[in-house]
């Protein structure tokens, strides 16, 4: 028997893995970042393949990571988290800078970040660890306290992407009794719930709308993460 829940228990911590050149940029949230050899330096970077970023990181033999400040904001995380590349400019409006390789770094909200270039890749099935020797560093804020995905999940509410490694359906959790009240439903980027019991003015729903009536284009009113990844939760 596998107890889900006890796979919380490892620890982990929250990371832009970015990148591309100068026409084509992207970059996604990862929780699965962490060093593997010391000389030479060396980082493993786990990607769902399904990602735009694991085709770009394949094209430009180099990435960045970029270690989030644990108040980074919401926003910034859904954008990376829960959109995709394919579909909007990430980099639009997110302060990054170029590396020696090319690659764009996010600096935005960040405390350090690492450039690699990209020397190993390992396939694991549904997802590629790019394996990648360090060719620069540095320190973007040395007061601020890194952002670790147990604070992410306990103190946001945050939860993993459903292309995150770490993302477990919460079909297979433990499930609690309905009662017949309309559930509430959280964003998993910022932690904002959806009330019914008190709508979404701002949008213009009105207070007893359940989610599911809610219209499909309604996104998260704090950092914009659309409805299909809120999740629901138990009464």
């Amino acid at each position: 028997m596998i107890n889900f829940e006890a796979l919380f228990k490892v620890s982990y911590g929250l990371y832009i893995v970015s990148t591309g050149d100068e026409t084509v940029k992207n970059g996604f949230i990862s929780n699965s970042v962490f060093q593997v050899t010391a000389d030479p330096p060396q980082f493993a970077a786990c990607c769902n393949k399904d990602n735009y970023t694991a085709e770009l990181i394949k094209k430009a033999g180099s990435f960045s990571i970029s270690i989030l400040k644990q108040d980074a904001d919401t926003k910034l995380i859904g954008k990376f988290g829960y959109k995709s590349g394919r579909d909007i400019q990430k980099f639009d409006g997110t302060e990054f800078s170029t590396g020696k390789t090319g690659v764009p770094v996010v600096t935005e909200d960040t405390v350090a970040w690492i450039e690699c270039r990209l020397t190993n890749t390992f396939d694991v099935g549904t997802h590629l660890i790019f394996i990648g020797e360090v060719v620069q560093t540095e320190i973007t804020d040395n007061t601020a306290e890194p952002l670790t995905y147990a604070w992410y999940r306990n103190v946001k509410k945050g939860l993993a992407p459903k292309n995150a490694p770490t993302y477990i359906d919460k079909s297979k959790l433990e499930q609690k009794k309905e009662d017949t009240s309309l559930p509430k439903y959280r964003c998993p980027a910022c932690g904002y719930i959806y009330d019914p019991a008190k709508g979404d003015p701002d949008s213009g729903i009105k207070p007893g709308t359940a989610f599911e009536d809610l219209p499909d284009d309604w996104v998260c009113p704090l950092c914009g993460t659309e409805k299909d990844d809120f999740v629901k939760l138990e009464n």
